[in-house]
């Protein structure tokens, strides 16, 4: 029976020694998962936040804005009432570089009466042509957003990462 009871012992003091060693591992694990889920939350929003903005600014009017229809503010007010319906501080918004022939308002780049089936990847948007019916002319909002990771004992510790939005949509008539 004594055998016994200090084989039981030895094992007890083993297991707790693993769960010692194990249990930091798999909390920083669930601290990774729920960040990057953070992370990716934040992206679907403000990328949702850029496609409504583009939906706004590919109108040609607006029925609820009055005489006076500033486009430039009419997506930034889009663009930042999506974002604050999910908590997110659309003055976080960074100040990106304004590409020849877009505006910017709010930190928010609105370039109109681009080709969005282009072929080219390039910088600046390629902008449409009159009479070329191949072309789907059309309106895209970008901007960026800063995310901070809280994640202790790791190099991403407070690490800043730079999300991108970017959204088009087709010109209405």
């Amino acid at each position: 029976m004594r055998a016994l009871a200090q084989k039981l012992r030895r094992t007890e003091a083993a297991e707790i020694a693993e769960a010692a060693l194990v249990m930091p591992v798999v909390f920083m694990f669930l601290l990774g998962i729920i960040w990057f889920g953070r992370a990716f939350n934040i992206y679907s929003t403000i990328t949702q936040a850029a496609q409504q903005g583009a939906i706004v600014a590919a109108r040609p009017t607006c029925a609820t804005c009055g005489s006076t229809f500033a486009f430039d503010t009419t997506v930034a007010t889009a663009v930042t009432s999506v974002m604050q319906a999910s908590s997110l501080d659309p003055t976080r918004i960074k100040s990106g570089i304004t590409q020849p022939g877009c505006t910017a308002s709010s930190n928010i780049q609105i370039c109109r009466q681009v080709i969005l089936n282009s072929t080219t990847t390039g910088s600046p948007p390629q902008a449409c042509t009159a009479g070329t019916q191949s072309q789907i002319c059309g309106v895209t909002v970008s901007f960026q957003y800063p995310f901070q990771f809280y994640l202790p004992f790791t190099s991403l510790n407070l690490s800043e990462i730079v999300l991108n939005a970017q959204g088009q949509s087709r010109m209405e008539n």
